[in-house]
């Protein structure tokens, strides 16, 4: 294309070409997902470029999986998941201005998604909830605008909007963390922590001083319906805030807070007031990185239960090989239906998974992973006859990935 230059070597390229934080006076590589923050150490994937005055970036993958869940409410599935993210970014006056597109076509597995065990959340139908599955993205992921401006030495105003985009609330989305975005199942704890990264209506103002950031989101609580093609409607009824620190170049932190009005279709009921705290730390290797996030979340349903969920995900890659682990505890109240006489209760329920991705570089801005992923669990004795005593579960995957 006329006018437009590409490297995928970001310290090879002109500095006048590098994108600038999306927020604030940093680096790109501190910007996760929405307005959240990972480690500025973190590596960034990406096909980098100029586009007349706009810098630019392009990066996603593309997932072949053969999925087993293991024990009676298990099942077996072949499915493809995908992102594509594009991005542009230029100076407008004395502030920046960032675009982002980001698609899926996780639509076309299906309107149930994939099997995945102790997963809970959304519906497929608009009449029964999911459970021991994991929905699809929607196509639209995020269309967004956000715009930073400088009032002082390392101080910024900001603005974000997105139709989809992601509200102040929680760490970054599991397939934008380093530490979680080799793992092909989401994790169970995902309602807990970053479940509001699709959202349909999203309003977020805040401010930026040196490695400090606090800001507040209105959005629409609802989560997105069934039908994963098209846009829902905006309703900012649900609001959020976040602080977020980083000490260093390998440290994250956050705590946030979110009053989400009706969250889920066939509880409309139901509010949820969602607390979550993480920590992740960034290695980076002569040959490789590593990456470790720590989070908890809290969901107090209104009316309902109180609900805690921990998450603990480690990833090292070296050279071309590539090993992920994830541990998670979490509370669930909706693994039974009635009329089960468990309908209801809460339990305790635990995941431990390991990987492994070997990465061959097939183009010069992609590669291809081959991969494996094992899961096992720890469940409470009452839900046992029907998860099995010892289930297991493993994924087989193919990916490519621009690099």
């Amino acid at each position: 294309m006329e006018g437009m230059t590409m490297d995928s070597d970001m310290s090879g390229m002109d500095m006048g070409h590098m994108m600038k934080g999306a927020t604030g006076n940093y680096g790109m590589t501190r910007d996760a997902s929405g307005t959240a923050w990972q480690p500025e150490s973190s590596p960034m994937d990406g096909w980098h470029g100029m586009l007349g005055d706009w810098s630019t970036m392009l990066h996603g993958s593309l997932t072949g999986v053969y999925d087993h869940q293991g024990g009676p409410r298990g099942g077996d599935k072949v499915f493809s998941e995908s992102m594509l993210m594009g991005m542009a970014q230029k100076q407008v006056g004395s502030g920046t201005l960032t675009f982002r597109a980001m698609l899926s076509l996780d639509p076309l597995m299906g309107k149930r998604g994939y099997p995945l065990l102790l997963q809970t959340g959304e519906t497929a139908d608009g009449v029964s909830p999911l459970v021991d599955r994991q929905h699809p993205h929607d196509l639209f992921m995020e269309l967004a605008a956000l715009y930073s401006v400088p009032v002082g030495n390392d101080v910024s105003l900001f603005g974000y909007v997105g139709y989809p985009g992601e509200p102040a609330l929680g760490p970054p989305t599991f397939m934008h963390r380093f530490s979680g975005m080799d793992d092909p199942a989401a994790p169970i704890t995902h309602h807990w922590l970053d479940s509001t990264h699709i959202t349909y209506g999203v309003l977020t103002a805040g401010v930026v001083a040196g490695d400090w950031k606090i800001e507040g989101s209105l959005f629409r609580g609802r989560e997105p319906d069934q039908f994963r093609w098209n846009f829902d409607p905006i309703s900012l009824d649900s609001a959020s805030g976040r602080l977020s620190w980083n000490p260093s170049p390998n440290w994250a932190l956050q705590i946030s807070y979110g009053f989400i009005r009706s969250p889920e279709q066939l509880e409309p009921g139901v509010d949820q007031h969602r607390t979550t705290a993480s920590a992740s730390y960034n290695l980076p290797l002569e040959s490789g990185n590593w990456q470790t996030t720590l989070a908890w979340g809290r969901n107090a349903n209104q009316p309902g239960h109180t609900l805690d969920a921990f998450l603990l995900e480690s990833a090292l890659s070296w050279h071309r090989h590539t090993v992920f682990a994830r541990a998670e505890n979490a509370q669930k109240d909706e693994l039974f239906e009635p009329p089960s006489p468990l309908a209801g209760d809460v339990f305790r329920v635990s995941t431990l998974s390991l990987g492994y991705v070997y990465d061959i570089p097939v183009a010069r801005h992609l590669k291809l992973g081959l991969g494996a992923m094992g899961s096992v669990y720890d469940l409470p004795t009452a839900i046992q006859p029907a998860y099995g005593s010892g289930p297991v579960s493993y994924m087989l995957f193919t990916r490519l990935k621009i690099d």
